[in-house]
């Protein structure tokens, strides 16, 4: 039988140790964008190398939030997402109940067919898209934006919110029926109240999933009033000139919604993808 302080040192290098590794490879790009970010410019490529910003500055947020136009670009994907987001949760909780409470036949053969659209690669749909959405002039239009990331994340939501629904008793919407509800109305006031952790961890997800895209987003949209977050950030690569600062500090910029929604709903996430693994 092992020592306990012997389990302690094998316990650290084991375990503790290549955590701590894995997790410094993971954060520090993020810190030195940080780092870039309140760098002058002329800082970025000092050597020796500086791994904090001495003196600090503001002025790559001021350059990019301004003179590149990333107050435009944050309130373009803060549009898109929001419409795409309420239209992927709102269909996901209806397909994801249907899914559960109904039987139909074929209903096996149609959840497999909506998990088999995710192997799909996106880029492959891009000029098949580009084609339909150009013959209903929707070329550089935001709807082109909200339909493609609805279709693309509803088949997964949906399956998920299934699971979520199956810890939902039926006997409390038979209670609400009982009562004089229809079935509408009864979902409406047991289900969905019980359903608000899988419902915000739906949203969370879907939300980053359309901040984040980028291949939708600059094959559809070609006017730079109308470009997103990640297109915007793609802009700011010139032909000859790169700004790093004021491209970290877009891209901190880009990173403070997603945190914000994280950190709100954090409780919510936990509940909400735990409630999927467990029978109630």
């Amino acid at each position: 039988m092992k020592s306990p302080a012997k389990k302690k040192w094998v316990d650290l290098f084991i375990l503790y140790l290549p955590m701590v590794v894995i997790m410094i490879f993971i954060l520090f790009p993020f810190y030195w964008t940080l780092v870039t970010a309140f760098k002058r410019e002329a800082d970025i490529f000092k050597t020796p190398i500086q791994y904090l910003p001495s003196p600090a500055t503001l002025n790559n947020f001021a350059v990019a939030w301004k003179n590149v136009g990333f107050s435009i670009f944050f309130r373009n994907s803060f549009i898109v997402s929001i419409i795409s987001v309420v239209i992927i949760v709102c269909c996901s909780v209806l397909i994801g109940y249907a899914l559960n409470r109904f039987k139909f036949r074929g209903k096996t053969a149609f959840m497999l067919l909506m998990l088999s659209t995710q192997f799909i690669p996106q880029a492959m749909l891009i000029i098949p898209l580009f084609i339909i959405y150009k013959n209903l002039n929707l070329i550089n239009n935001f709807g082109s934006l909200v339909f493609t990331y609805a279709t693309f994340q509803i088949p997964f939501n949906a399956i998920v919110m299934r699971g979520f629904v199956d810890n939902i008793p039926f006997e409390l919407e038979e209670a609400a029926m009982v009562d004089g509800c229809g079935r509408l109305k009864a979902v409406f006031y047991t289900v969905l109240p019980i359903l608000l952790p899988g419902l915000i961890a739906t949203g969370a997800f879907a939300f980053i999933g359309c901040w984040n895209e980028f291949l939708c987003a600059l094959m559809f949209i070609n006017s730079k009033a109308l470009f997103t977050i990640p297109v915007g950030l793609n802009y700011m690569q010139g032909q000859f000139d790169i700004n790093y600062g004021a491209l970290a500090a877009g891209s901190i910029i880009a990173l403070i919604p997603p945190i914000l929604i994280f950190g709100y709903v954090q409780k919510y996430l936990v509940q909400g993808l735990s409630a999927g693994s467990v029978k109630g």
